[in-house]
């Protein structure tokens, strides 16, 4: 199990402050705690061996800042549709308080299972945000003409070339994270968003 110590700024997932480390330590080593699953993502690109794994999210994005990045998304071995955009992001519910936050897409609660996708500054009618099934298989493909740079958690680990393709969806195992029940979800939102009784 992880547990999450905040020194950032906003400190959704991170329950223990500086300033309570030490006792919190002490308490897991005495068993006074609680674990929290989270589901995971898991990707594989098209040709190459092993499997990625992150908590957050997954990021298919452009690299040329002139232009846009056009990808065709499968969904369960079916075609969905294609994006023109800056950048694709495949998220957890943890993960919906990260990038997919700041392009508008939606919170959810991180206890959750479910597949968000939310696309940033796309050039479509269609431009929403998605939420999906856990057990949906995505395939992304990188349509001409221009290549794309594949992030996981925030770190970039691959570049894909146009017609590279990758595959995302839930892991088999979820994280597990230590709780000492004081972390409520709806409590964390409203303190970080400034948000007050009317």
């Amino acid at each position: 199990p992880v547990m999450g110590i905040n020194f950032g700024r906003m400190g959704y997932l991170s329950e223990i402050e500086p300033r309570l480390a030490q006792q919190r330590i002490q308490e897991y080593f005495d068993g006074q705690y609680l674990i929290e699953e989270r589901m995971r993502l898991e990707v594989q690109v098209d040709g190459k061996q092993g499997t990625l794994r992150g908590l957050n999210e997954v990021v298919i994005e452009k690299v040329d800042t002139c232009r846009t990045v056009r990808l065709g998304l499968d969904i369960n071995g079916s075609y969905f549709t294609s994006y023109a955009t800056d950048a694709l992001i495949v998220a957890t519910p943890t993960g919906s308080t990260a990038y997919s936050l700041s392009a508008r897409g939606p919170i959810i609660d991180p206890t959750h299972q479910a597949l968000l996708l939310t696309p940033v500054a796309p050039h479509s009618l269609f431009d929403r945000a998605l939420v999906l099934s856990p057990d949906d298989k995505l395939r992304i493909k990188v349509l001409p003409d221009c290549e794309a740079s594949l992030a996981l958690d925030g770190h970039i680990v691959d570049r894909l070339e146009v017609g590279q393709s990758f595959t995302c969806s839930a892991t088999e195992k979820p994280a597990r994270l230590v709780s000492f029940g004081g972390n409520k979800f709806h409590s964390v939102l409203k303190e970080k968003f400034g948000l007050s009784d009317r």
